[in-house]
Parts: structure tokens; C-alpha cells; sequence
């Protein structure tokens, strides 16, 4: 739905649950990182393919948006070596995201904004009901923390960008549409089929039995 949303993946990269080696530092991998989420604008993913990661000399920009997804036994490394690096690799927006509320990391949702070389807190709200939400100025898009669900709130359209079970209800309507087409299809060559054979048949019968030629 990112890629949908965002349109041009010619010049785009997003890339989930994909390694993607950041940047070596002088000349060794040390403290390369492999978000859980990556998205760049204005990059080259034909590079990024090939190389099976993301390289920022190579595109020559560090990616606009890193996310990491909460683990039992990650804190440490989302909460401080990780953001410390993304911040050396001048990653402008880091997000994290604890499906468990909190149980993980420190908290639901959080999310950091590179400014003069640090990272300071995105304000995250609580709404009365108890889901989170901040919103990425990288993305222009808000990440919501809903009942264990990271959801994509896009406010310039105010609308929800489809989750996994939005595009699973919009492909099986759109399946039954198609299948239901095809019947109707295939009833009506059926009954122009039935028609079309009882012409023949009339005609075969007048053929055969020619009606009775009618006086002047």
C-alpha cells in the first residue's frame, strides 16, 4: 500500500523484512544495520537490487524513513545503538513500533527527527481509546499505533491507506465481480446459443414443411 501510495518506484525504494546494508564505514561493515522498513525517494532501486542492499555513497543519500519492528530482546539496540547509528548515517526521520503496547520497547510508538545532527522526540499523541499516533514529515503520513497494528494515516486525503486485510477484502470482491461477470457472460452465450439453435430448427421444419402459397 507504501508503494501504491507513493506511486513512482522507478525513482523509489521500499523494502520490508529485506536486508539493507547502510553504509561501510572506512571500508569495513561495522555498525551497518538492516532496518525492519526502508524508504528512499529519489534513488536508484535498480542499484539497490543489484546490490541486495542499500548503499548511501552509492545513492548518494542516506533513506528519507528507517522503522524497526519491537522484539523480546531488542530494546537496546532499537533504543540506543540503533539510533545512534541511524543518526551517523544522517537518516532524517527513525521510527519504532511495539505491537505488545510497550512490553519491548519503552513504549507503543516513537519516532525521532534528525535535526542539526541529533535526533529529537516526534510528538506522539494518545487519543481517549488508547491508540497512538505520530505523524512523519519525511513521509507525510501518519504512523498510528492501533490495537497491536501499525496503520498509515494519509491527512491530506484523511484516509487510511489499505492494511493486509483491506487488500485481501478488495481482491476477493474484486474476484467475485470478475467471476460473477463471467456467468453472466457465459449465461448469455448460453441463451444466444439456445436461441440461435431454435432459428435453425424452425427453419429446418419451414423447409420441410413449406406453408401453403396463399391465392391472389
Amino acid at each position: 500500500s507504501l508503494a501504491d501510495h507513493f506511486g513512482d518506484r522507478e525513482t523509489t525504494i521500499i523494502t520490508s523484512e529485506v536486508a539493507a546494508a547502510l553504509i561501510p564505514y572506512a571500508g569495513t561493515y561495522e555498525g551497518v544495520r538492516y532496518p525492519d522498513l526502508l524508504i528512499a525517494f529519489n534513488v536508484n532501486p535498480a542499484a539497490n537490487k543489484a546490490r541486495k542492499g542499500y548503499l548511501i555513497p552509492e545513492q548518494g543519500k542516506p533513506p528519507d524513513f528507517v522503522l524497526e519492528v519491537a522484539s523480546e530482546s531488542g530494546k537496546e539496540r532499537d533504543e540506543v545503538s540503533k539510533r545512534n547509528d541511524y543518526a551517523r548515517m544522517g537518516v532524517p526521520e527513525y521510527w519504532r513500533f511495539d505491537e505488545t503496547g510497550g512490553q519491548y520497547h519503552s513504549v507503543p510508538l516513537a519516532g525521532d527527527r534528525l535535526i542539526n545532527g541529533q535526533y529529537q522526540p516526534i510528538p506522539i499523541h494518545e487519543t481517549p481509546d488508547g491508540r497512538y499516533w505520530g505523524h512523519s514529515e519525511s513521509l507525510n503520513l501518519d504512523l498510528c499505533w492501533e490495537n497491536g497494528e501499525l496503520r498509515w494515516y494519509d491527512p491530506a486525503g484523511q484516509r487510511y491507506l489499505p492494511d493486509f486485510d483491506d487488500q485481501t477484502t478488495a481482491l476477493y470482491v474484486e474476484s467475485a465481480l470478475r467471476e460473477a461477470a463471467e456467468v453472466q457472460r457465459d449465461a448469455e452465450s448460453a441463451r444466444a446459443d439456445t436461441a440461435e439453435a431454435r432459428v435453425r430448427e424452425l427453419e429446418a421444419q419451414l423447409r420441410q414443411h413449406p406453408p401453403d402459397a396463399q391465392p391472389l
